[in-house]
């Protein structure tokens, strides 16, 4: 049985607490994204590995300034590594699953597991950090309410934390 720091690094974990940020299914997708990204296979997202990419995704004028601002948004050359911690940086800014649910659970006081979509764009759109009508025309195109109008805050806030709807 191979010690416990070896046996690690081989199952990808490295010595980076960054693998450890992700399931193992998450850090594939990235892998993938990241292979798909860098265009000329060096191992390495640069400048023109981004104009390649958007050029494939069918925007051809990309402003070099705007490349470069992508570029410089990391410490230092982009490898896989620095790529899939720049992804753990950004989503550290979601709340924990648990919070995100005691939230919607305000709102759902028989507690059914899910919440009138009106009532919810009604209170994303009047509340707080106010939600515009595209926004919320955004999050129920990618979450659509059911066939009753209701929304399934517990899938909801699986997806927002984790990335993909439960089975």
């Amino acid at each position: 049985m191979a010690p416990r720091r070896a046996r690690k690094r081989a199952e990808g974990g490295a010595s980076s607490n960054v693998f450890s940020m992700f399931d193992q299914s998450q850090i594939q997708e990235f892998k993938e994204a990241f292979t798909i990204m860098d265009q000329n296979r060096d191992g390495f997202i640069d400048k023109e590995d981004l104009r390649d990419t958007f050029a494939a995704l069918g925007r051809i004028n990309v402003k070099n300034e705007e490349l470069e601002a992508m570029v410089k948004e990391a410490p230092g050359p982009i490898n896989f590594t620095v790529f899939l911690t720049m992804f753990g940086e950004k989503l550290k800014g979601t709340d924990p699953e648990e919070t995100i649910l005691h939230a919607f659970k305000v709102f759902d006081t028989e507690g059914k597991g899910f919440v009138k979509a009106d009532f919810i764009k009604e209170k994303l759109m009047t509340q707080a950090d106010r939600f515009s009508e595209d926004e919320v025309k955004q999050m129920f195109a990618a979450f659509p309410p059911d066939v009753c109008g209701n929304l399934d805050y517990r899938n909801l806030c699986y997806v927002i934390t984790h990335g993909e709807e439960k089975d």
